[in-house]
């Protein structure tokens, strides 16, 4: 008897088609981070925490061939006098060895090649959220961190099946209103996870949750890295991600990022606009021009 020919299982003839990205040699070796002569010398001591010292040309990610990603950062926003794309990294960890933190500082590295200007939020010292400690330091520290954003990475460890309240606690003293608008509304989001066990997609998948609820778009890809404490060098050979299918991934999610972010910024104002807060605002400006004619006939 023979054998039955199943077809196009995958549906792959209805696949639309795409036009082949050719990478441009002149990209290929290009960094465009920020030069120290052109940073803020106090930006740089309590946000970039992550900058290598010494010759940055011989690490792993200067080496990552970006160039399409390169070349839409330069000829969209760099050469046209454009503003560089504002990030915030938020991790969820405060251990002396922290996964989760030495994962956001490879994104974040990857990104400032990129040409962003990144900055990473310290959770340390941030107090339980409450309704008292508005003014706190670190409160107000992350909040203008977030309100200065184009768009956020967030980097939590797996505890017990799910985030962690170190990282959670810095996504609730971000408000999530402020009148009908959300502060974070809008803007871009990657995310990742790093676990102690097996592979696992529960912080993630809650992540993109958060994401969701908090107005922002969470890019397609995400990063998952199982067994953290065997995929970073020891100490001594400066806590790096070793190369794997692992590190590629963040890399994927770190390139797909920027240009989301690239095409998404101008039209930001635009993603802020919806039918059902202009019908709060006009139903407001109608009941206060009522109360108006109300008090002009009563005088």
């Amino acid at each position: 008897m023979g054998s039955i020919m199943n077809g196009d299982l995958n549906n792959t003839a209805s696949e639309r088609m795409r036009a082949e990205i050719t990478a441009d040699p002149a990209y290929r070796d290009l960094s465009l981070a920020i030069p120290p002569a052109q940073d803020e010398s106090n930006i740089r001591r309590l946000y970039r925490p992550f900058l290598i010292e010494g010759d940055a040309h011989e690490d792993w990610v200067a080496q990552l061939e970006l160039s399409t990603v390169l070349k839409m950062v330069d000829l969209q926003l760099l050469r046209n006098g454009g503003d560089r794309l504002k990030v915030l990294v938020l991790h969820g960890s405060m251990r002396k060895r922290s996964y989760s933190r030495l994962l956001a500082y490879e994104a974040s590295r990857i990104l400032f090649r990129l040409g962003c200007d990144v900055r990473m939020y310290d959770p340390a010292g941030l107090p339980v959220k409450d309704d008292e400690q508005h003014s706190h330091p670190k409160v107000q520290e992350l909040r203008d961190l977030s309100k200065w954003s184009d768009g956020h990475i967030w980097i939590s460890p797996e505890q017990h099946g799910n985030l962690t309240a170190v990282f959670k606690n810095q996504i609730d003293w971000i408000p999530l209103s402020t009148g009908s608008v959300r502060p974070t509304q809008g803007r871009t989001l990657a995310i990742a996870q790093v676990s102690g066990g097996s592979q696992s997609f529960n912080t993630v998948n809650s992540l993109r949750i958060l994401g969701r609820w908090m107005r922002m778009f969470a890019i397609p890809n995400q990063s998952s890295i199982p067994m953290a404490y065997k995929q970073f060098t020891e100490a001594e050979e400066g806590n790096r991600l070793i190369s794997s299918g692992n590190r590629d991934r963040l890399v994927d999610c770190m390139e797909e990022f920027v240009k989301y972010t690239i095409v998404m910024r101008p039209h930001f104002n635009l993603f802020g606009d919806r039918y059902s807060e202009r019908e709060e605002e006009r139903a407001k400006k109608e009941k206060k021009a009522r109360e108006e004619s109300v008090q002009i006939a009563e005088m």
